[in-house]
């Protein structure tokens, strides 16, 4: 029993010592380190300049608080080192005199259990560190700092990496570059190219075809869209547009508006837009407005390129040549007018109005089905724009009612069409006149006059 007694204690003795070890090097490693680099820091810059990241002194630029620690730690330091640091051989040695005064294995544990007891809480004693200075994030090359241009955050040296101790420990040296691939990218469209022409050049018809062949020919997104915003800002010229449609440019930009990226797509409606104000262009056009308005209806609620598709709508609409091309879409134009913002709201109404000054299109429009909240645009909160466009809405489709005898055929129209929220109901008409009393005198007027035609 005696000898197994004393391998067991030899036992404990052995991991309580090793965890007591581990324990104290923990708590000196990071000062040791700290002093190496304290003094070896003037050789490692000449050395290694560009390969490691200084972690001593210039950690001093990159925080007061910690700059401040660093300089009343430091003084301290250097004598405290000799008393509180003891290497392997000295604690053996310390373990070995208690032991043999002690006799037996046992004693031997408890010395050397003692003896690093008393060195991790005379460490411990002496309370946190004050030289930590938390550790800046490596960027990795290639990818540029959040507000500056490049790849890299310091102003005068593109490409620095900047290193640190982060969470309280200290790793000497840092590899300043990093051989993994980021994780992340900023989805920030570059393109290393040379266009010929700036985006606002006036630009003669030889030159317009070199724009249109860029456009055929690349695939790359970028110079997509810097050849549309050149093409839609020559269109804006009456010359232009004319040049255009006989360049065969037209097929080449609504080609994409069948892309997915909704940029690309916005500045084709852009385009298009801008060309389709000549009529002869129209008649072009008119084979992709059934495509515009579905990818209208269905993109993201008050996008861009939902606000580009309604204003080229809007513009093929203007005469009553097209109108009937886009009249199964009735009900969603009235259901994205009470669901957009407001002004997705003013473009609707503005798409709609041109439908209402078309007498041929108006049982269609007023058997579509419509929400009932839509009556709430005749509330007096709303601006003198969203007024004035849903009083004159409602005035165009009272006068086509009149002058198409659709009053008399109320039984054709259901409890949800447009039909019976404007004339049957008799909610709108009571919204009207409450509005005779505006404050805007422009909507006050235009509210007497809808209402002398009742």
């Amino acid at each position: 029993m005696g000898r197994t007694r004393e391998a067991g204690c030899v036992a404990a003795g052995v991991v309580i010592g090793a965890g007591a070890c581990y324990c104290v090097y923990k708590l000196t490693w990071g000062r040791d380190e700290s002093e190496k680099i304290w003094e070896d820091d003037d050789d490692d810059e000449e050395e290694e300049p560009s390969d490691m990241a200084e972690t001593g002194k210039g950690s001093k630029a990159n925080s007061g608080a910690g700059a401040g620690a660093r300089l009343q730690g430091d003084s301290k330091a250097k004598a405290e080192v000799a008393v509180e640091l003891k290497s392997g051989s000295d604690i053996k040695a310390e373990a070995h005199s208690k032991a043999q005064s002690g006799g037996g294995l046992e004693a031997k544990a408890k010395a050397l259990f003692s003896t690093l007891k008393e060195q991790a809480s005379a460490k411990v004693g002496k309370g946190a560190r004050l030289g930590t200075i938390s550790g800046t994030r490596t960027l990795a090359p290639g990818l540029p700092c959040p507000g500056v241009r490049g790849g890299g955050c310091h102003p005068a040296r593109n490409g620095a990496r900047v290193g640190g101790r982060a969470s309280g420990k200290s790793k000497g040296r840092t590899r300043g570059k990093s051989t993994r691939t980021p994780a992340t990218s900023w989805p920030v469209r570059r393109g290393k190219f040379n266009f010929p022409y700036k985006i606002d050049d006036i630009l003669g018809a030889p030159d317009l075809q070199k724009v249109l062949n860029i456009l055929e020919r690349s695939n790359d997104p970028f110079t997509q869209e810097v050849a549309l915003v050149t093409l839609g800002n020559n269109a804006a010229y009456s010359f232009n547009q004319n040049a255009i449609r006989e360049l065969g440019g037209l097929p080449i930009i609504a080609k994409l508006i069948k892309t997915k990226d909704p940029i690309i797509r916005e500045k084709a409606y852009n385009a298009l837009n801008n060309l389709s104000v000549n009529a002869e262009n129209q008649g072009k056009i008119k084979t992709y407005i059934s495509q515009v308005c579905d990818d209208t209806m269905i993109c993201r609620l008050d996008s861009a390129v939902q606000m580009a598709g309604l204003r080229l709508l809007t513009n093929m609409t203007v005469t009553n040549h097209y109108q009937h091309l886009l009249s199964y879409s009735f009900p969603d134009f009235f259901a994205l007018l009470f669901l957009g913002n407001y002004f997705t709201k003013i473009q609707i109404m503005k798409l709609i109005i041109n439908f209402t000054e078309n007498p041929a299109m108006t049982r269609e429009l007023v058997s579509c089905k419509v929400p009932s909240e839509l009556i709430s645009l005749f509330n007096k909160e709303w601006d003198r724009e969203i007024l004035l466009n849903i009083l004159t809405l409602f005035e165009n489709i009272n006068d086509n009612i009149k002058n198409e005898g659709l009053a008399s055929s109320r039984k054709e129209f259901s409890r949800s069409s447009l039909f019976f929220l404007f004339k049957e109901s008799g909610v709108c008409i009571k919204k009207i006149k409450a509005l005779a009393n505006h404050s805007d005198l422009v909507v006050k007027v235009k509210v007497l006059k809808v209402l002398t035609k009742l």
